[in-house]
């Protein structure tokens, strides 16, 4: 379980440093996106990518991960 957590962190270390290294000026554009966008909006596209991530992963630990 430990190595699961492990490794669902460093592909998400990995993926965001990526973004940060190849698109950094977009990384600003999204960020004063966000900041123009309501705070319920804001919450709501975080509840889905906590529901999206907790699907991936069950998904995934049900194929054998």
């Amino acid at each position: 379980m430990i190595e699961t957590a492990i490794l669902a962190l460093g592909l998400v270390l990995l993926i965001e440093g990526l973004v940060y290294v190849l698109a950094p000026s977009l990384v600003e554009e999204l960020l004063r996106m966000m900041r123009e966008m309501p705070i319920e909006a804001r919450r709501m596209i975080g509840a889905l990518m906590v529901v999206s991530g907790l699907l991936l992963v069950w998904g995934a630990k049900a194929l054998g991960a």
